[in-house]
C-alpha cells in the first residue's frame, strides 16, 4: 500500500510502498478514505512523543470502510466488511479498570494509530479491539467531514460538554484558533454563550470571528485583554493551542472560581509549564486536563453533527491529496504555515 513514511524525525517524510497490515485477531483493518492532519501528527514527525518508534507512518484521525475483521471479533458485534466507519484516536483494551469504569480515554493499555502502531497518512490502517472502538457513521456523514471529527472536534466536544461543566450564561475563552480551538468555538457558541477567540494569526481570528467569537489578539497582555473584555474574567478558559505561554495567559483570564481546560498537547520545556498557584489559591480557580473522548460517547456528538446542530465540515480549511502530506507537515511548524481550518486528505 501506499503510505507516508517517516524515516527520521523532523526530515521530509516520502510516499513509500510499504507492506500492507496484518488484521489482529481482535481487530480490523480499515480502508482509509479521508485522514486529517493535525499538530499532532506534526509533534509525531518532529519526534516529540517517545511512544512513536521509527520507520513511522503518522496519521490518527480516519474515516473510511472496513477492509478485514479479526477472527475473534464477535458476530454479536454486528460488523461486516465495507461498513463505514471511525474510530477515537485512542484504541481502548476494554479490560483494564479505567475501560471498566467507562473512562476508555485514559486506558491503562490503549493504542494509538499514529503514534503506538503505524497510522492512518496511509491506504490501510489497522484498529485494535474493534468491537469497542468501532464506531459506525450516520449514512448522512461523509467521509471528510467524519475525518474532521476524529480528533480536534471530538477533543473539543468532551472538553466543552464534559469536562468543563459549562453552564449557560458563562463566558469563555479559547486560546488558540486552529482545529481543535475553531471546533470548540463552534460548539460553545451552539450552546449560546460568549466565546472569546484569541490568536496572534489575522486569518485565524478572522474564522473565529465568522463562527461567532469575539476576536482577541493573542501575545502579551492577552490575559488582561479577556478580562477586561469580558468584565473581569471569563468562566471557563482552554488552552486549545499548548505552549507554556498560551497555558499561562488562559489560568489568567479566568475569573474567580473559573476552570481552565489544558486541550493543547505539552512536550519538552512546554510539558513543566510553570503555573500561577497563587492565583489559583486565592481564586479557587480548577486547571482540568482533556484528553480525546471513548467511542460510547460518540453518538450524541454523531447525532448533533447528523441532525445540523453543528457543521464540522465548515471548519475543513482545504483537501489535500496523500501525495501532499510532507508539504502540509512541514507548514505546520512555520508561522501561519498551516493556514486556517483543518486540513484533510482525501483517498
Amino acid at each position: 500500500m501506499r503510505a507516508v513514511l517517516v524515516n527520521a524525525f523532523g526530515e521530509t517524510p516520502r510516499i513509500a510502498d510499504v507492506p500492507e497490515p496484518v488484521c489482529p485477531p481482535r481487530g480490523a483493518v480499515i480502508r482509509v478514505r479521508a485522514t486529517g492532519v493535525c499538530r499532532s501528527d506534526w509533534h509525531a514527525w518532529m519526534g516529540h512523543d517517545d511512544t512513536v518508534a521509527l520507520p513511522h507512518v503518522p496519521g490518527h484521525e480516519f474515516a473510511g470502510e472496513i477492509a478485514a475483521l479479526g477472527s475473534e471479533v464477535p458476530a454479536e458485534a454486528g460488523w461486516r466488511v465495507g461498513d463505514r466507519v471511525t474510530a477515537p484516536f485512542i484504541c481502548a483494551c476494554g479490560r483494564c479498570p479505567e475501560c471498566l469504569a467507562g473512562n476508555e480515554q485514559v486506558c491503562d493499555a490503549q493504542s494509538q494509530p499514529g503514534f503506538t502502531r503505524w497510522g492512518s497518512f496511509a491506504e490501510l490502517v489497522v484498529v485494535d479491539e474493534a468491537a469497542r472502538n468501532l464506531i459506525r457513521l450516520p449514512d448522512s456523514l461523509g467521509f471528510v467531514e467524519a475525518a474532521s471529527l476524529g480528533c480536534r472536534f471530538a477533543t473539543a466536544y468532551r472538553a466543552i460538554v464534559s469536562r468543563s461543566r459549562l453552564a449557560p450564561g458563562e463566558q469563555i475563552a479559547v486560546h488558540g484558533c486552529g482545529g481543535v480551538g475553531l471546533s470548540a468555538i463552534m460548539i460553545a457558541v451552539a450552546a449560546g454563550v460568549t466565546v472569546y477567540g484569541v490568536d496572534v494569526s489575522d486569518a485565524a481570528l478572522e474564522a473565529a470571528e465568522q463562527l461567532g467569537a469575539v476576536p482577541v489578539r493573542g501575545g502579551e497582555g492577552a490575559a488582561e485583554r479577556i478580562v477586561a473584555a469580558s468584565g473581569g474574567g471569563v468562566d471557563v478558559s482552554f488552552d486549545a493551542y499548548g505552549s507554556a505561554a498560551t497555558a499561562l495567559d488562559s489560568v489568567r483570564s479566568l475569573k474567580k472560581r473559573g476552570r481552565h481546560v489544558q486541550i493543547g498537547l505539552m512536550f519538552g520545556d512546554n510539558a513543566l509549564a510553570a503555573m500561577p498557584m497563587d492565583a489559583v489559591i486565592a481564586g479557587e480557580l480548577e486547571i482540568l486536563g482533556s484528553h480525546g473522548m471513548a467511542a460510547h460517547e460518540y453518538p450524541s456528538m454523531l447525532g448533533a453533527v447528523a441532525s445540523g446542530d453543528f457543521r464540522p465540515v465548515e471548519l475543513v480549511g482545504r483537501t489535500i491529496a496523500l501525495d501532499e502530506v510532507p508539504a502540509a507537515l512541514a507548514a505546520m511548524g512555520t508561522a501561519g504555515g498551516a493556514g486556517s481550518g483543518m486540513t484533510v486528505v482525501e483517498l
